[in-house]
């Protein structure tokens, strides 16, 4: 679900901010890697995952559990010393207005704005560059393992087999169980008092794989 959001986060973005910005993607270190470079791309809006705030169980069966997760946007902008609005506020104002209380169309609750925190501060022949975090947060239903059970990676062939929280056990060829086999029917015994351990009759309800 992670993969998912972030890629969904990035193309919202993607359309929504057009030509606010050069680029949008995951965020890949580039600001401790290689700051100048990353300056050099401004304006940009990079997104990332920034970790699971809390996991509660959801119902009674203790099966199922609602994760919170938090992510974050960084916008960066720059603009000449002394401009009336400052390099990067009307990113952090498009991404929150963008991105506030949408699904993204997945199984998620809305999206939650968060807090706004300034990154750094720099200067370049004559324009002032900053990089600010916006924060959003969103919660999703996990799926736990019986106890002592196995992944169950679903078939290759199957829709949506790549995205199925199972299929990387599979890939890495980790102990995994088989499916359970399809439900095809049901058979019914009537016995009559006295029993004699014969059935009497009996009913066979069959479904069509």
């Amino acid at each position: 679900m992670i993969g998912l959001i972030e890629d969904a986060l990035i193309s919202r973005l993607q359309q929504g901010l057009g030509e606010l910005v050069g680029q949008v993607s995951r965020y890949g270190g580039e600001l401790e890697d290689d700051l100048p470079a990353a300056l050099g791309h401004l304006p940009a809006a990079w997104v990332s995952f920034d970790g699971v705030l809390d996991s509660k169980p959801h119902g009674t069966s203790r099966q199922q559990y609602r994760v919170q997760g938090q992510f974050v946007v960084l916008v960066g902008d720059c603009l000449a010393a002394g401009a009336a609005e400052g390099p990067g506020y009307r990113l952090v104002q498009a991404v929150r207005r963008l991105l506030s209380e949408q699904d993204l169309g997945l199984a998620i609750s809305p999206l939650t704005p968060g807090k706004v925190r300034t990154l750094f501060n720099r200067c370049r022949a004559g324009e002032a560059c900053r990089v600010l975090a916006c924060e959003f947060a969103c919660s999703w239903l996990e799926q736990a393992l019986p106890a002592g059970g196995w992944p169950i990676p679903p078939s290759p062939e199957e829709d949506g087999a790549v995205r199925h929280p199972d299929s990387v056990f599979a890939l890495a060829h980790g102990r995994t169980n088989l499916p359970d086999p399809p439900f095809l029917g049901i058979g019914i015994d009537y016995h009559l008092v006295p029993d004699d351990g014969v059935a009497d009759a009996r009913d066979i309800l069959r479904r069509n794989p």
